[in-house]
């Protein structure tokens, strides 16, 4: 076999794109025979190579008098001596079209842990199905756990059909069998092949031996399949590795850009801090950029000197990934001894190392019939669903939105091996201490000495209505008045005290309900509090009014259109609602309801925050809430 890249050619720059992939699937399905037939269709084996290959083919090989393709890839010695794969092996080979890097996964369930760290960075799956045996309780294993690890591209390969005589109604069973078991998976494309790897039928080109299939071979299939347009249609993520400054002249941050693209001129933010600046250059090696994509490894400068370390995310203003303390996830154990909550471990994810613990199993998943299952434990190879606490807040998305910003992995602190894998399912929040404070003077003497009247004044409104910028503006001039004054806003609140709350209807009741409490502690106080909240449900609202005597709750309605406020969309929250990225967004699919009877409504078109806000200050002085003093200013 002469015809073989030279060695010249074998180290020219690659400009192909890359797809990597797994074959995955149960024991002697023929995952190794596959790809050592496509390392051998695309001319990779050289001379020595191939005899070595025919003498070991007569010592360990399966195949009778041919060649097996298989010990191509069955590098380690114990696998050649069971014939089965126990790691794994990653292997390069290239097409004209695309170069590929393709992982041999085991099939033994003992070996779930290496199956997993193959998917981990693929972006399509070979799920190998032999057509003798159908669809196998390993191949429901390793499909949902490439679910699970966010491979959105299946490859159905029925295996060995020459086997059973090329038979059309064993190939049309099993893709049925499969479809039917993957139905809840979320593949965005599954795609079944017929073949025979030993043979070669449909896996470099199709094969007369099928005539009844008109689809791909299957490295027509991996040589068309779009992968690209999926990491760069999400939102722009950009670790940071670490800060480059070689003198005082420069300073940037270099990384490497996990998703979505970056153009010099655009804005970015400090996820973490939310410190905001523009991209001023993008720096490499070979000169500068106009433009970063997904996978670019770059030094970006920014025109301020911000704050920033590796480990912080930089995003876009309008996409910001969530910076959270706790959060759910799927996770795999891949530690001999059982995962025990409340065990600090370390976690990385992305480029940020952090202490965390397990605080909560909620259950464990039956990856054979896809059942949650009642644990207080998780063992080695097993799936289950937790609830993580991290010593410091990071960056994160959810895995099925951002893979590169969703997966983390838990490191044993003592023995240094990776003892979990992750998956992000969402961002929680949840309380760590909620003081309660017992006072011997009363509220009317502490608001006297303060020479105002205690007061609740509540701003309500959709997101996006101006309700945070008005009530600071209240506050600024009630300061330079001489009040004392406690400004309590939605996002800081779930910060701290409700960081647990989600935003389903139960949790925004719940949330509502204790900013209520704190308010009430405040009015005990004498401070006139300002409370800038969505609270969408006027039930909620009464009952923080019932919490303060006649006349202290103040209701404002910042009363702005639905269309203003999805125009303004400073966080892009309602672009993310409309694409059904986020779920019970009030005004898109959760219910604002309206004040029926608020002491003020403020109607915000053609009307300027300050007004506003001096409108809320007259108001506030007309009831009474504000001694007035000519020395005052109001």
């Amino acid at each position: 076999m002469n015809a073989h890249p030279s060695l010249a050619e074998m180290l020219k720059p690659r400009e192909k794109e890359l797809l990597r992939f797994l074959t995955c699937g149960s024991v002697d399905d023929g995952k190794s025979t596959l790809i050592g037939r496509l390392l051998y269709d695309s001319k990779l084996i050289f001379e020595d190579q191939l005899a070595a290959l025919a003498k070991d083919s007569r010592r360990h090989g399966t195949t009778g008098e041919d060649i097996d393709l298989a010990l191509l890839v069955d590098g380690l010695e114990a696998e050649r001596e069971q014939g089965i794969t126990i790691d794994v092996a990653y292997r390069f080979f290239s097409t004209a079209r695309r170069s590929f890097i393709v992982a041999d996964t085991p099939g033994h369930e003992q070996y779930t842990r290496n199956m997993a760290t193959g998917a981990s960075t693929a972006d399509l799956a070979v799920l190998m199905i032999d057509a003798r045996k159908g669809v196998l309780v390993q191949t429901k294993r390793h499909a949902t756990i490439c679910s699970l690890l966010g491979i959105r591209h299946v490859v159905v390969a029925v295996n060995k059909i020459d086997l059973v005589g090329y038979d059309r109604a064993v190939f049309d069973r099993i893709v049925s069998d499969f479809a039917t078991f993957s139905a809840g998976l979320g593949f965005s494309s599954v795609t079944p092949i017929p073949m025979s790897a030993r043979y070669g039928d449909n896996v470099s080109s199709r094969s007369g031996n099928i005539a009844w299939y008109q689809g791909p071979s299957l490295i027509e299939h991996l040589e068309t399949v779009d992968i690209a347009s999926d990491r760069l249609r999400k939102p722009f993520r950009f670790p940071v590795q670490w800060v480059n400054r070689p003198n005082l002249d420069f300073r940037g941050f270099a990384g490497t850009v996990a998703s979505g693209s970056i153009r010099p001129g655009d804005a970015v933010t400090v996820a973490s801090s939310g410190k905001s600046s523009v991209v001023t250059r993008i720096v490499t090696q070979d000169g500068d950029l106009d433009e970063a994509v997904a996978g670019d490894a770059v030094t970006l400068t920014l025109a301020d000197e911000i704050d920033a370390a590796r480990g912080d995310v930089l995003s876009l203003p309008s996409e910001r990934p969530d910076v959270v303390d706790q959060f759910a996830a799927h996770v795999i154990w891949m530690a001999e001894e059982a995962l025990l909550p409340g065990r600090s471990y370390m976690m990385r994810i992305g480029t940020k190392f952090v202490p965390a613990a397990v605080t909560s199993i909620k259950h464990k998943i039956d990856v054979n019939t896809q059942e949650s299952l009642a644990a207080r434990t998780l063992q080695l190879n097993e799936i289950g669903v937790v609830n993580l606490s991290t010593g410091v807040p990071v960056a994160l998305d959810a895995y099925r939105d951002n893979r590169e910003t969703g997966a983390f992995i838990l490191i044993d602190r003592t023995t240094n091996q990776t003892a979990a894998a992750g998956m992000i399912d969402f961002a929680l929040r949840r309380a760590t201490n909620v003081h309660r404070h017992s006072h011997t003077i009363d509220k009317a003497a502490r608001a006297a000495m303060k020479h105002q009247k205690a007061a609740v004044v509540w701003f309500t409104g959709l997101s996006g209505s101006g309700k945070s910028t008005i009530a600071n503006l209240v506050e600024a001039q009630l300061a330079r008045a001489g009040h004392h004054t406690m400004l309590l806003d939605g996002d800081n609140m779930r910060h701290g005290l409700n960081r647990d709350l989600g935003f389903s209807d139960a949790d925004r009741v719940e949330n509502i309900r204790r900013v209520g409490e704190v308010a009430k502690l405040f009015v005990e106080s004498g401070l006139i509090v300002l409370c800038s909240f969505i609270s969408p449900f006027a039930a909620e609202r009464s009952l923080v009014r019932s919490l303060v005597e006649n006349g202290e709750f103040i209701e404002i309605f910042v009363d702005t259109p639905i269309e203003d406020c999805i125009r303004r969309d400073p966080k892009g929250l309602y672009a993310k609602a409309m694409a059904g990225q986020i779920r019970n967004f009030t005004g898109i699919d959760s219910p604002y309801e309206k004040p029926e009877q608020a002491e003020l409504v403020l109607r915000t078109p053609g009307a300027t925050a300050e007004s506003l806000a001096e409108i809320v200050v007259k108001t506030l002085r007309e009831r009474g809430f504000l001694e007035h003093r000519d020395d005052w200013g109001l």
